[in-house]
């Protein structure tokens, strides 16, 4: 078993890719942006495109349902 004393686990620096992932992909954020930003505010930023796509797929599907 690793030590983790005095670093990250394998398991939170994965986190932390898939979120850096995520701010790449949906929000064409730099990977330098991404890491650099205090984990409050990229966690809100996730949340937020979450959230934005949510509504433009609810929207979506309202749309087709009046058709």
């Amino acid at each position: 078993m690793p030590l983790t004393f005095f670093g990250l686990t394998n398991d939170y620096i994965q986190s932390v890719y898939e979120e850096i992932f995520n701010l790449k992909m949906h929000g064409n954020w730099s990977f330098q942006e991404a890491y650099s930003l205090p984990i409050t505010i990229r966690r809100w930023f996730l949340r937020r495109t979450i959230k934005y796509y949510e509504e433009k797929s609810e929207a979506e599907r309202r749309a087709m349902e009046k058709v």
